[in-house]
């Protein structure tokens, strides 16, 4: 992003899709990939596109400067951690194989005694299980693990062995390995997160998971290092966050109801009614020009960031419908206090002080739930099709379903 250049991201379906967004997010595009095909479905996707359009691919399973950073920097900065203490166990997972790769040679080569432990899913051992990668003459796989079978720790453990995995296999740099237990997986990653405030994903927690496991079997005082290598809002859709609440549970409904105010089981008190201000005769003038304005004859009234007002726009862009937006409270209306004058012209008009306010042809409609339900039953399409327009008639999107997903059922 910082140097500016394009990146296309081929990406599994069933991966989570904060990953999707996020990296859209960082101005990339993800191109998807069948689930049914793996990881190597991702990888040759990749390789196709690459060739297609003439791009250049960083090969990250394969490219030795993956692994030669990890050896620079990762490695190094273990052993400065460990200068003045013994680190007896390394504890790592692999993707790519970089990360074991580099830091398994570098604490071979300055740390010898230190024992290096690789965890994969105990479903899917394809390392451990000594049976070779199938390769075509260039090293690329050329078909998937037997080992392999789907597994929850997203990121780890591909469906093939990785090029820079294999390296550490054929360099018998490996002390051990430790098959991980998914449902133990996702107990160590709450346990960090609610016990220790670290907050990682199911890899993470998956490594701390085999460590434990490891430290029930040696010493006491021997130490442990294990890789925590991802954090934990790519998870969110995923398994890991399958029992956690998005409405408050009982405890916190009596907590809510501890205190008076701010509930949403009783109503508030009534609103202390304040004067109506003097009506602005230029702003009235002015709505009226913009509530019968021929070239414009969709117009709403909103406020510029209001969840409500936002989630009649999508309905507007969803339909291809041209209106106009009002945004009283934005900048554009703030000299002299132009929008509020427009919003007291409005009250005036319609009674209502909420928002967004819409008109079609000088007709007040509503709101955004108005809009909602005329879109639901037709009267919305019937009336824009009175008065020519444009619109379109394919649309069978829900209406609600723009409504932002916190929203509390009233």
């Amino acid at each position: 992003a910082q140097k500016g250049y394009p990146l296309v991201i081929t990406m599994a379906e069933n991966f989570s899709i904060e990953r999707r967004k996020m990296i859209r997010f960082l101005g990339a595009q993800v191109v998807l990939t069948p689930a049914s095909a793996k990881g190597s479905g991702m990888v040759a996707k990749a390789e196709e596109l690459a060739k297609e359009h003439g791009w250049w691919q960083p090969k990250q399973f394969e490219n030795p400067a993956n692994a030669e950073t990890h050896a620079r920097t990762t490695a190094q900065e273990i052993l400065d951690d460990f200068s003045d203490i013994s680190l007896d166990y390394w504890v790592s997972g692999f993707g790519t194989g970089g990360t074991l790769n580099g830091v398994s040679r570098t604490l071979k080569a300055k740390s010898p005694h230190t024992k290096i432990m690789v965890c994969e899913p105990d479903n899917s051992q394809i390392l451990n299980s000594g049976i070779p990668q199938a390769r075509n003459t260039d090293g690329s796989h050329s078909e998937s693990h037997p080992s392999f079978r789907p597994h929850l720790m997203q990121g780890w453990s591909p469906d093939f062995i990785p090029q820079l995995a294999e390296e550490v296999v054929d360099a018998k740099l490996i002390d051990g390995y430790l098959p991980v237990d998914g449902n133990f997986s996702l107990q160590c990653t709450k346990d960090l997160a609610q016990k220790e405030g670290i907050f990682v994903g199911i890899t993470a927690g998956a490594t701390l998971a085999a460590a434990l496991k490891l430290a029930e079997d040696v010493p006491e005082g021997t130490n442990i290092l294990c890789m925590l290598p991802d954090t934990g809002e790519r998870y969110i859709t995923t398994p890991l966050f399958e029992n956690i609440a998005t409405e408050m549970s009982k405890t916190e409904e009596l907590l809510s109801r501890s205190t008076p105010g701010y509930r949403f089981d009783i109503s508030p008190p009534a609103a202390v009614t304040e004067d109506e201000p003097e009506l602005d005769d230029v702003a009235v003038k002015e709505m009226e020009a913009m509530i019968n304005d021929s070239n414009n004859p969709v117009v709403m009234f909103a406020l510029e960031w209001c969840e409500f007002c936002w989630s009649a726009r999508k309905v507007f862009a969803e339909y291809g419908i041209d209106y106009r937006s009002v945004d009283i409270d934005s900048v554009e209306y703030a000299e002299n206090n132009r929008g509020g004058k427009i919003r007291a012209a409005l009250r005036n008009k319609t009674t209502w002080n909420t928002f967004p306010q819409i008109f079609i042809n000088g007709e007040f409609i509503g709101g955004c739930t108005d809009l909602f339900d005329d879109c639901k039953d037709g009267s919305l399409q019937e009336r824009l099709s009175t008065h020519n327009i444009s619109y379109d008639s394919s649309v069978k999107t829900d209406p609600y379903s723009f409504l932002p997903s916190w929203l509390h059922p009233r």
